[in-house]
């Protein structure tokens, strides 16, 4: 099964020496092993905010490891929904609209969903399964 790495995890293994490092990368790997490991451009944007060209990013994100996936329309529509509805429920702007682009996408696509940021996708994706580093 694909699975979809969102950027959180991806942070702590490149960044490294993080509380959740090892354990994030310990997952990826396992992923990597199961299937094929798949980014989008939002995950790809959210983690290139700490390089300063796209051939460093690169270096990072290799296309022989992760395979690259543009955003479906319906993930977006499902996203722009997902958000609506959390912001409903009071949440405030804090939680930023990416993160349910990443959850619509593997929604709709059926990948499960690699991240630490289970309590969100398990609200508002609910039929998602989700890998969360332990």
């Amino acid at each position: 099964m694909a699975t979809l790495v969102d950027s959180n995890v991806l942070i702590d293994v490149i960044e490294g020496g993080l509380a959740w490092s090892q354990r994030s990368e310990l997952a990826l790997e396992r992923v990597g092993a199961a299937g094929p490991v798949v980014i989008n451009p939002v995950i790809y944007a959210e983690v290139s905010v700490r390089y300063e060209d796209t051939d460093e990013l690169d270096l990072d994100l290799p296309l022989d490891f992760f395979q690259r996936e543009q955003l479906p329309w319906p993930a977006a529509f499902l996203a722009g929904k997902a958000f609506a509805e959390y912001r409903r429920r009071g949440g405030q702007r804090r939680s930023p609209l990416p993160d349910f682009f990443i959850g619509a996408h593997a929604a709709v696509t059926g990948m499960q969903l690699l991240t630490r940021d289970e309590a969100r996708y398990r609200t508002y994706f609910p039929t998602v399964e989700l890998i969360v580093p332990a």
